[in-house]
């Protein structure tokens, strides 16, 4: 019934149905996904055990029987909820409303990538951090530290690491840790799991290897 109701709609265009979550992975890891329509119950990993997995997940419609699980969803971000037997037009508005927040998300990224800067808060004034200057980026509990290339200390700021990861232009900046996002051109040289950047030795986390090394692998080729 979900495929169906996908390609009745142009903007959409389905990749792949997976039976289970460990097909779903695969795909992820190797396709570029925007949506996904994940039901709740599924056979080896719920739809809320699976989603708790991946780091940096698309937008996620859930597709269940059962709307006691709508709250475990809301509070992983998911963008809607659809109860079964999902009639076309109920489909169609959470559909629009993927559509209408992926291109958001696309202008504020296309934003932030062409006047190359963000503002923060530090020292009780609105800082602005050229992204060409910062080196990586530090995670401290409710702080971050974004250290600067040619600066003697780094800019302080209150905010979570996850929430810079948002600001920063995607294909720039690739998180490498739990602690730690870098600039992938201030990258100097990787030994196992450390990364050289700016005289400084980051660890780089099992976590985040494999997505690192894959997009290192893109870019070398491109």
């Amino acid at each position: 019934m979900l495929e169906d109701n996908i390609r009745k709609i142009p903007f959409l265009n389905l990749i792949r149905r997976c039976k289970n979550a460990f097909e779903a992975q695969e795909v992820l890891l190797s396709s570029q996904v925007d949506l996904v329509f994940l039901d709740v119950q599924m056979p080896g990993m719920t739809g809320v055990q699976f989603l708790q997995t991946i780091r940096q997940a698309p937008l996620v419609i859930f597709s269940t029987a059962y709307e006691h699980f709508a709250l475990d969803g809301f509070n992983l971000d998911i963008i809607d909820y659809l109860l079964k037997p999902v009639h076309f037009d109920r489909f169609l508005k959470a559909a629009n409303k993927a559509n209408e927040i992926f291109h958001l998300r696309n202008k504020a990224w296309t934003s932030v990538s062409s006047t190359d800067y963000v503002f923060v808060n530090a020292d009780y004034n609105l800082v602005k951090v050229t992204l060409n200057d910062i080196t990586y980026i530090e995670g401290l509990k409710d702080y971050i530290k974004i250290f600067l290339k040619d600066a003697t200390r780094p800019i302080i700021t209150r905010m979570s690491l996850k929430s810079m990861e948002d600001k920063l232009p995607p294909g720039r900046f690739i998180r490498v840790h739990k602690s730690y996002i870098v600039a992938v051109d201030k990258i100097v040289s990787i030994r196992k799991a450390r990364i050289n950047i700016n005289n400084a030795q980051l660890p780089i986390s099992d976590h985040y290897k494999e997505n690192l090394y894959r997009f290192l692998d893109s870019a070398s080729l491109n």
